[in-house]
């Protein structure tokens, strides 16, 4: 099974801007570890970063300090780096085309935030007929309320999870996903 790792939207906004993702803990460290065993193992690796569509944003303004990439994602290798404004990392992107290119028909995911972008984009690539890792300790979310509630980092998380492996992909912990690299 080819595959590429997708490390979606881990810039400075989830450390020190409006949206710190609290759960799970150590969630950044699993991403990177995820980057190293996928360089180690000649798995392509597509960074992904999210720019508002709209100036003055709120949220990841291009350029601006919580747009940035998390610098310890930004030094490690990559294969591309694909910009987007949306939650998919399919929708106006070369993400489709590069996985053609390098004969991926397997993405994993990791990144920010688990019910948003890495949501979207897992049910997408499932849509295209991709096989879906979901890494559920190297995907991370925050408490949220809106109009329509609220809900606890953790739950939120774990309802995304049950969802994903419900029907959408095959969820497992970094471990697991960096041990089956090497079989």
């Amino acid at each position: 099974m080819p595959r590429a790792l997708l490390v979606i939207d881990v810039q400075m906004e989830y450390f020190n801007g409006a949206l710190p993702v609290s759960y799970p803990p150590g969630s950044l460290e699993r991403i990177l570890a995820a980057m190293d065993a996928a360089s180690a193992h000649a798995v392509p690796v597509a960074v992904i970063q999210h720019a508002a569509a709209s100036s003055p944003a709120p949220l990841f303004p291009p350029g601006g300090p919580t747009w940035k990439l998390h610098p310890d994602v930004g030094q490690r290798p990559r294969d591309i780096l694909i910009p987007k404004q949306l939650p998919g990392s399919f929708t106006g992107t070369e993400l489709g085309p590069w996985l053609q290119e390098v004969g991926a028909d397997t993405v994993a995911i990791c990144g920010y935030m688990t019910q948003m972008c890495c949501d979207t984009t897992s049910r997408q690539a499932f849509h295209q007929g991709l096989g879906v890792e979901f890494l559920s300790d190297a995907t991370g979310t925050l408490d949220m309320k809106t109009s329509a509630g609220q809900v606890g980092a953790e739950e939120l998380h774990r309802a995304i999870l049950v969802t994903q492996a419900a029907r959408f992909a095959t969820v497992l912990t970094t471990g697991e996903w960096i041990a089956s690299l090497a079989s």
